[in-house]
Parts: C-alpha cells; sequence; structure tokens
C-alpha cells in the first residue's frame, strides 16, 4: 500500500498526520533547514490545530509537543501523510 501525501497547507483542523518531508521553494531555501529546527523532520507528528481568519493564514500546528504559528507558504512545504493511514501499515 502507498502513502497518500499532500501538504500541511492542505490539512483539516484537528486531522492528525506524519511529517514525511520538507522541500523549500527554489527562492527561499532555507526554510527547509528553518522547519526542520523547529521540529518538522519525517515521522514526526503534527495537527493543525487553528487557522487564522479571514482566509486560513496563519496556521496553528502541533509537531510534536510544541505549537507554532506558520504561514501557509511554509506549511506547503510540509510534506504529510495521514498518522491513521502510517499506523495502518505498521500496527503496534
Amino acid at each position: 500500500m502507498t502513502h497518500s501525501s499532500f501538504n500541511l497547507a492542505h490539512a483539516a483542523i484537528g486531522d492528525r498526520f506524519i511529517v514525511s518531508g520538507v522541500a523549500a521553494p527554489a527562492d527561499n531555501p532555507e526554510w527547509a533547514s528553518q522547519l526542520q529546527d523547529i521540529g518538522f523532520f519525517p515521522g514526526e507528528h503534527v495537527a493543525v490545530m487553528a487557522r487564522g481568519q479571514p482566509g486560513g493564514d496563519p496556521l496553528v500546528v502541533r509537531v510534536g509537543l510544541s505549537t507554532f504559528a506558520l504561514r501557509a507558504l511554509e506549511a506547503a512545504c510540509v510534506q504529510v501523510v495521514p498518522e491513521a493511514q502510517t499506523l495502518a501499515q505498521h500496527p503496534a
């Protein structure tokens, strides 16, 4: 079974995910290391807790035990897979 990966900017509030990777845009390559420095690395648990109004930007994101506000452009750099899909492939 393959993982259905998408970016964190499209995640629904409250859904839980696992980070599968981080890929920065060519015009902001430093974003990848900045996101990894604050905890967005493969295998880490992540969830969108809230979105700014109007427009849904920024996102309030919980990664591991920390909470951050990310702009949608930054959240789009974080590739995720649904936690339930990961658990189904690797049951405890």
